[in-house]
């Protein structure tokens, strides 16, 4: 097994497999276009053909690979197209002119005349370029550059899939960051106002909140996570604003077919809504505060939608008025990036209320965690 490894290392190391790549596509072109009457086999046990034949093999390998590694870099990347195509047509000339000279040396080794020993029946030199050296060179520069050009297609659109890929990673984390410093800011001093208000409630908010750091540190840095655990998430997040808001706030949720749901979603997509809900009441609370949450699944198509009371206090209408911009335009690029073409969202306003409904079409969580062990 290792000097089958050896071996094959050996091969690609000196390039070996290009030198059996020439010789194979010669091989067919002769057997098409040249050689009529035998086999190309038995052609090349004539000592003319053979060195006829390593002619076209060697000469055509070396102008190929010139215009590759030399003509390609120094004209056709830098935007010179037409010096480019110019020093192409030269190179097949002069591959054409060796080979001919090539043949000429051969018959000359032969001990006859090419007229002789070439197999058409009316020839000139003239004729032995144009027939025979000229349009294997020119096929074989066409099938070299068809080969690397391609390949340099192919590495190209792959470079650029991984830069997107990559700017869209780094997107994604910036937006993500923006989230969770305002998303701990905002509880810290909730926590804060308690410890003043109710100090047991303090504590039971604490706790709470310690669970929701330990969520968001460890259990949700990965592209997309359980819908379970992100809406456990919500609940302890919904059960800290109900112990911050005791009783001036009601809080109402309903979850329909999620519990068992096997499906995935990215982390804090559904936060910066709720977090908003909280900023509507009424500070005066001269009129009710209510934020309505609805969870429903049906096969992989999740719905979440959002109401609240609606203040027409200044400051609270300028604090939604701050999630409207930043907030909002945050939250919709996850989604541009996330979930194109499968997700709607439509913000609903009304003088009394504020109601956001949010479509999405979420993927398996099995078949997201194969793909993240195939990568």
């Amino acid at each position: 097994m290792r000097l089958k490894k050896s071996a094959y290392e050996w091969l690609f190391k000196y390039k070996i497999h290009h030198l059996v790549f020439w010789t194979l596509y010669h091989y067919f072109w002769w057997n098409f276009y040249v050689i009529r009457d035998k086999s190309v086999f038995e052609a090349l046990q004539e000592p003319f053909q053979l060195f006829r034949f390593c002619s076209f093999v060697i000469i055509q390998a070396l102008g190929v690979y010139f215009c590759l590694y030399f003509l390609i870099p120094k004209y056709l990347e830098k935007g010179k197209y037409l010096s480019f195509i110019v020093s192409v047509f030269l190179t097949i000339g002069a591959m054409s002119l060796l080979i001919l000279t090539g043949i000429l040396i051969g018959a000359r080794i032969q001990g006859a005349p090419a007229t002789e020993l070439m197999p058409y029946t009316s020839i000139s030199n003239f004729y032995i370029l144009k027939k025979d050296a000229f349009p294997s060179s020119l096929s074989s520069m066409t099938l070299g550059l068809s080969i690397k050009l391609g390949k340099n297609w192919i590495d190209a659109q792959r470079r650029q899939r991984e830069l997107e890929q990559e700017k869209l990673k780094s997107e994604l984390q910036f937006l993500k960051s923006q989230f969770n410093p305002h998303f701990l800011f905002n509880t810290i001093n909730s926590i804060f106002v308690l410890i003043n208000k109710n100090s047991q409630l303090a504590s039971e908010s604490l706790s709470k909140f310690s669970d929701l750091l330990r969520y968001q540190l460890y259990e949700c840095n990965e592209h997309v996570i359980p819908l379970k655990k992100e809406l456990g998430f919500i609940e302890s997040f919904l059960s800290l604003e109900r112990l911050r808001h005791d009783k001036s706030v009601s809080i109402t949720t309903r979850f329909e077919g999620t519990q068992n749901a096997q499906l995935a979603i990215a982390p804090f997509l559904l936060m910066p809504f709720i977090e908003n809900a909280f900023k509507h009441f009424n500070p005066t609370k001269e009129t009710p505060n209510w934020v309505d949450l609805q969870f429903s699944l049906e096969g992989n198509q999740f719905v979440f939608v959002v109401s609240n009371s609606l203040s027409s206090h200044k400051n609270t209408a300028k604090d939604a008025m701050q999630f409207n911009g930043l907030g909002l335009k945050n939250v919709k690029r996850r989604l541009e990036l996330l979930y194109p073409e499968t997700h709607e969202l439509n913000i609903e306003q009304r003088e009394d209320s504020y109601k956001v409904r949010l479509h999405l079409k979420l993927t398996d969580l099995r078949q997201t965690v194969q793909i993240a062990e195939a990568i």
